[in-house]
């Protein structure tokens, strides 16, 4: 049975409450994340915070009574999106604020628009609309605006040239994560039953990943680390994945990043509280540009959503 436009529209509260919600749940991530790099390899903390994610997920599949059974081809896209998204997506972030003030990687981040478009339409046929290009576009100012006041704000030493790649493999890696899960495979299996096995997939490469690289697990005493895990692996993570994935199959691949732009603005509010933030006109505009863009953006009409085993579409505007 196919879901009727209307369904769709962006104002209604299947759509905006999950998109409001992921977006002011990851832009306090950000900031959490800085304390999770203090003396701690980037990929232990990572590991951890997805080792206790992983059963939380699955305790949640419980609750909700979905399968564990998601068939072979189901387990081999759960590899795909545990290793791109729960594995090298978070292990390049983290390695990116090693370099990069968090509010420039966040920023960065809103790029994750642009790129799942592309691959939307690459891979699973998704029409980059005409309306979504402006609204893109306008955006990419707000965003551009942003991040040059900010890089003027936080100077950067020789090694900004190494977090920005760190930041574009990580959002190539996310970007690939949110448009797979949507294919006719993942489209047919629950979407916590997915994400389940792909967080323990994620989860396993961790630990390989940061024993590799980093020796034996590092176990810092700090309260504040343990909070942060908390926040990360619950909230940041078991909380925001199936709201976000589920509106990737919604509205699209192109259209769900948005939520970048509420984290963004989120993220830089939170610095504003704690990190003495200062907001100018620049910035004042940046944050406007980037909003209109987006309700130019997600104003597009869409066409009914295929049912199970075909790709969405982007009806042109």
């Amino acid at each position: 049975m196919t879901a009727s436009p209307a369904d769709h529209a962006l104002l209604r509260p299947r759509i905006v409450l999950p998109f409001l919600l992921t977006g002011m749940i990851w832009g306090s991530t950000w900031w959490v994340i800085t304390d999770q790099i203090d003396g701690v390899p980037p990929s232990w903390s990572v590991a951890i915070r997805f080792a206790v994610a992983t059963p939380a997920m699955f305790l949640l599949l419980l609750a909700m009574r979905r399968t564990l059974s998601i068939g072979k081809a189901g387990h081999w896209l759960a590899l795909a999106i545990g290793v791109t998204q729960f594995c090298g997506n978070f292990n390049f972030v983290y390695r990116a604020e090693l370099h990069l003030t968090s509010g420039i990687v966040a920023v960065l981040f809103t790029m994750l628009i642009v790129s799942n478009a592309v691959f939307g339409w690459w891979l699973l046929g998704q029409r980059i609309t005409r309306n979504f290009v402006a609204g893109t576009l306008v955006a990419l100012c707000g965003i551009g605006l942003l991040l040059w006041h900010e890089a003027g704000l936080n100077p950067l030493g020789g090694s900004i040239g190494l977090g920005i790649v760190w930041a574009v493999l990580g959002i190539l890696c996310a970007s690939i994560a949110n448009v797979v899960q949507a294919n006719p495979t993942g489209r047919s299996l629950p979407m916590v039953s997915l994400l389940a096995w792909a967080m323990l997939y994620g989860t396993i490469a961790d630990f390989a990943l940061a024993w590799w690289t980093a020796g034996p697990p590092v176990l810092p005493d700090r309260a504040s680390f343990w909070l942060g895990i908390g926040w990360l692996a619950l909230a940041g993570s078991v909380v925001t994945f199936p709201l976000h994935y589920t509106l990737v199959r919604q509205i699209g691949a192109g259209r769900a990043a948005y939520n970048g732009i509420v984290t963004v603005i989120v993220a830089m509010l939170l610095s504003t509280l704690f990190e003495d933030y200062r907001w100018t006109a620049w910035t004042g505009l940046g944050a406007v540009l980037s909003l209109c863009g987006l309700v130019i953006a997600l104003r597009a009409r869409t066409v009914p959503t295929p049912p199970l085993g075909s790709a969405t579409l982007e009806k042109p505007a």
